[in-house]
């Protein structure tokens, strides 16, 4: 059996929950937080509405797009849990992952919110987790600076 690799990065904004939630979830805020090296594609195109989620079906394909670009990769994508305001459960299959979960929390805190990624995969290619764990810890730490440059904070641990 392989072995699962995972990360976990996790920042202090001040904002409030519902401020970071109400981004986060958009289409847009993810972008943000990927940009200017990853974009993802709108699975069925259009704006993402979380509230039309239901968790544990799946949403559709989303692609991933180096420079916004050029397909690098997709993400069949299906939340099996929301907790509005607080985060989701992600468990998706990639074209470059065979398993890949992604938690997102959102913690109160006294003047704004720790938010928390951690992600968990397990690869297609016959090669350790661990390989692709600078890759992942350097999206997701890109991905947390643009939020602390949106919301103000500092890296949280």
């Amino acid at each position: 059996m392989r072995r699962r690799a995972g990360i976990e990065v996790a920042s202090r904004l001040e904002a409030t929950p519902d401020e970071i939630w109400s981004w986060v979830v958009t289409a847009d805020g993810v972008n943000d937080e990927l940009r200017p090296w990853l974009r993802m594609t709108v699975p069925g195109g259009g704006e993402f509405d979380l509230g039309a989620v239901e968790p544990g079906k799946p949403i559709g394909r989303s692609w991933v797009l180096l420079f916004g670009l050029i397909p690098v990769d997709y993400d069949d994508l299906k939340l099996d849990e929301i907790d509005e305001g607080r985060g989701f459960v992600e468990h998706s299959k990639m074209l470059s992952q065979r398993w890949w979960e992604h938690i997102r929390t959102i913690r109160p805190v006294e003047g704004g919110a720790v938010v928390t990624d951690a992600v968990a995969w397990e690869p297609r290619l016959p090669l350790p987790g661990a390989a692709m764990r600078p890759m992942f810890r350097a999206i997701f730490g890109h991905r947390h600076r643009r939020l602390r440059r949106r919301f103000g904070g500092a890296p949280a641990r």
